[in-house]
């Protein structure tokens, strides 16, 4: 049998090295759309531009807007001098965040009273807005918390915190997004120039009328896919790698678990993503339509169903049932476990299972379709 697939295999290494775009796709693609993902999606929030109107100009008021900028969150834009100023900056989108301190902060705080702060925030961006919130409650309680400690003092009583927690994050201790998004991105490049690789491979057998050679060929539908399929799995590793290497130097994403186990896992998704292109391939009857299959196939599921983009968990109960035939989504939980927590194959055998049945089930449909094409 081998030697019934080295003329296919050698036959599709050259198609592709005379195709210099399925190449990039297979190669510069990938690590292309690493670097520029890697640094566009970035869900962490720093340098909220400020803008305080600051209308009781003491000590304790100017104290209390440099907790703001020494958090080294927020940006210190503007200074405002009316509450309506405010608001005019942020339908400009000047500021993000409004602080409006009121003529009595001071008084209030030195006599012991509550004093009320506003803050206006753009709510535009819902995501961006709450954590902007949080960062507001975590400094005004820091600063709460100091005054408090400052007046047992004064009194002569020792600080009590009835509660002291001492947190300890694992997996991302620096807690920065690039670590979740790059496993992500990692899938989600993998499928999309898989399936629009590979989408394009028989369907040039029947632009260019060689599909009747292959029908009267001594070759099995069998041994043409796996023939075509071994030189896309082998160019697809070297981009897997290639943009495992852009995470480590780029995102300093370290691999804490098995490089075996990766590989063996990479492996077989990029077999189930390129099983999924072979099907779109033969279905399809020009290489335009089976482009534009392929990259509906490979990047709405993959955005949008396999927790690259969206927990799957904040869905709709029949969304979240739609996800399941989804490959990406078992294959972003078994990169995230061993690039980010190092676990082996106990943690996430199901998703292992679930990957084999699906590229099972695709070779079988790729197979069968082949054969009414040839018949």
């Amino acid at each position: 049998m081998i030697q019934r697939l080295k003329p296919i295999i050698i036959k599709e290494f050259r198609q592709i090295k005379r195709d210099k775009r399925v190449l990039a796709i297979l190669t510069l693609f990938p690590a292309l759309l690493m670097l520029l993902n890697g640094y566009a999606l970035n869900s962490d929030v720093q340098h909220v531009r400020l803008g305080v109107y600051d209308d009781d100009k003491s000590v304790e008021s100017r104290q209390f807007t440099d907790a703001f900028v020494q958090s080294g969150y927020f940006d210190y834009v503007a200074f405002v001098h009316s509450s309506e100023e405010a608001t005019s900056l942020l339908n400009d989108g000047a500021v993000r965040c409004a602080l409006i301190i009121p003529p009595d902060f001071s008084h209030k705080l030195l006599s012991g009273q509550p004093c009320d702060v506003q803050v206006l925030v753009d709510g535009m961006d819902a995501n961006y807005a709450t954590t902007i919130i949080g960062y507001v409650q975590a400094i005004s309680l820091e600063y709460s918390q100091n005054i408090i400690l400052k007046s047992l003092a004064k009194m002569g009583r020792a600080n009590f915190v009835p509660i002291q927690y001492e947190a300890r994050i694992w997996y991302n201790p620096e807690l920065k997004s690039a670590k979740f998004l790059v496993p992500g991105l990692i899938g989600f490049v993998l499928a999309i120039t898989a399936v629009i690789a590979t989408s394009l491979s028989i369907v040039k057998e029947k632009e260019r009328n060689t599909i009747e050679q292959i029908d009267v060929s001594p070759i099995s539908p069998v041994e043409l896919i796996v023939g075509k399929m071994i030189p896309y799995v082998l160019i697809s590793l070297v981009a897997a790698a290639l943009v495992l290497a852009a995470g480590y130097f780029l995102f300093d994403v370290e691999i804490k678990g098995s490089l075996v186990l990766l590989f063996f896992t990479t492996l077989l998704f990029v077999i189930a993503a390129l099983s999924i292109g072979l099907y779109v391939s033969a279905v399809s009857d020009t290489q335009m339509v089976a482009f534009q299959l392929a990259a509906l196939m490979a990047t709405l599921p993959t955005m949008m169903f396999s927790g690259f983009m969206f927990p799957i968990r904040s869905m709709p109960w029949w969304l979240q049932a739609i996800s399941n035939i989804t490959p990406a989504k078992y294959y972003l939980i078994i990169l995230r476990g061993i690039i980010l927590k190092g676990v082996g194959l106990p943690a996430f055998w199901p998703q292992v299972v679930y990957l084999a049945i699906f590229t099972l089930v695709m070779l079988f449909l790729s197979i069968r379709r082949f054969k009414k094409t040839i018949g």
